[in-house]
């Protein structure tokens, strides 16, 4: 059996969803599981975009048996009119046959997005991220307001997720607010993780 691992699973348009997840796999990592980034191809509106299997730069393509497999999820998207993006709701919609077996259920899971302004939707995106997780039968961890950076920041963090307001140009760094809500994402879903698979006495 391998080892026990949380999937990250995101998209990314212009990298910034993708440092998100850098961060969150470093908060999985510091509290002793396997991070394993992944992501999925993009879109077109007539069919799913032509993409080489390895992407040229960035995180493998996720498959069905990552997602099967994984101890826990944190689902990533920017927003795209409140709404998670087209590529990321695609890869979700073919999952059904892991519903049907009841593959995820008991799992925890977390969300987190990336906008290019500050009220620009961050959290209908992660609700929306939220939803198909619910269905599958995830246990959502979201953040506690005991993570000190929740009152404190200035641009992105919610308690449904981590956050980032990324800037009109879509420039604009994770702060040090953003980057600790995003390792305590990925700490809460290890420990949680590995609290779920501890053997009841």
């Amino acid at each position: 059996m391998s080892a026990a691992y949380i999937l990250v699973l995101y998209y990314s348009r212009h990298g910034a969803t993708s440092e998100m997840a850098k961060q969150i796999a470093r908060g999985i990592e510091s509290a002793g599981l396997e991070a394993r980034l992944r992501t999925v191809p993009n879109v077109s509106a007539d069919c799913e975009a032509t993409a080489p299997q390895i992407p040229e730069q960035g995180a493998l393509y996720a498959t069905l048996d990552d997602l099967k497999n994984c101890s826990g999820l944190a689902l990533g998207s920017p927003t795209r009119f409140g709404n998670m993006s087209a590529s990321l709701k695609y890869f979700l919609d073919g999952t059904s046959n892991l519903w049907l077996t009841g593959a995820l259920t008991g799992k925890p899971a977390g969300v987190f997005t990336s906008t290019a302004s500050l009220h620009g939707g961050q959290e209908t995106t992660l609700l929306s991220m939220m939803m198909p997780l619910l269905h599958h039968g995830m246990l959502i961890t979201g953040l506690p307001y005991s993570e000190s950076a929740l009152l404190e920041t200035r641009g992105g963090g919610t308690p449904y997720g981590p956050s980032h307001h990324a800037g009109a140009d879509g420039k604009r760094a994770l702060d040090e607010h953003e980057k600790s809500l995003c390792r305590a994402l990925g700490q809460r879903l290890a420990k949680t993780a590995q609290q779920l698979e501890m053997p009841r006495g």
